[in-house]
């Protein structure tokens, strides 16, 4: 065990749900309601500065080799320049309720990750400054990276036909020297 889970350990005890080494990589369990006092712990006491990634997890229909506790997981990778650690936090995410504390406090780069994390998975960030869709449309239904999201739309998006006039009307121009003309690329 690392230094740094004998510390979550010691500071937040049964917060701290398991432990492992995955692929040579920490990895720390923590529940979702402390999750943001372990984050700052770790960025102001544990030197743990950067935020690498922030994503979702969905569990339905996989089977792990270890059992899972909820169907929805928000991973965090933390690096530490002095330490020259990763560390990975894993917070299950119950399915009848998917949220979890927004970090956007301590990490102000967790603003897009949490952003992007909600609009595939629909997971809700707590605190978050400004919580809305940012790779879909925001009148686009469901999430995408759902396991149970359709692969066929039962409906199409009802800005789609201006969304393509818009596409037809912007291919008169150039683009980085290259011609646009009706969907070709010319050279």
């Amino acid at each position: 065990m690392s230094e740094v889970v004998e510390k979550l350990k010691e500071r937040f005890g049964a917060a701290v749900l398991a432990e492992e080494v995955s692929c040579g990589q920490q990895v720390v369990f923590v529940s979702r309601e402390a999750l943001r006092d372990v984050v700052r712990f770790l960025h102001d006491e544990m030197d743990f500065k950067h935020l690498a990634d922030l994503c979702g997890v969905d569990y339905q229909g996989y089977k792990p080799k270890r059992p899972v506790s909820e169907r929805f997981e928000v991973v965090y990778n933390l690096y530490s320049l002095s330490r020259k650690e990763l560390l990975r936090l894993r917070v299950p995410v119950p399915e009848e309720d998917p949220r979890v504390p927004s970090v956007t406090s301590v990490f102000r780069v967790a603003n897009w990750f949490e952003r992007e994390c909600y609009d595939m998975f629909g997971i809700r960030f707590e605190g978050h400054p400004d919580l809305r869709r940012l790779l879909m449309p925001e009148d686009w239904e469901g999430h995408p990276l759902r396991k149970d999201y359709p692969l066929e739309l039962e409906k199409e998006w009802p800005e789609y036909e201006r969304l393509r006039e818009k596409a037809r009307e912007l291919s008169r121009y150039e683009w980085g020297g290259r011609g646009v003309r009706g969907g070709e690329h010319g050279a």
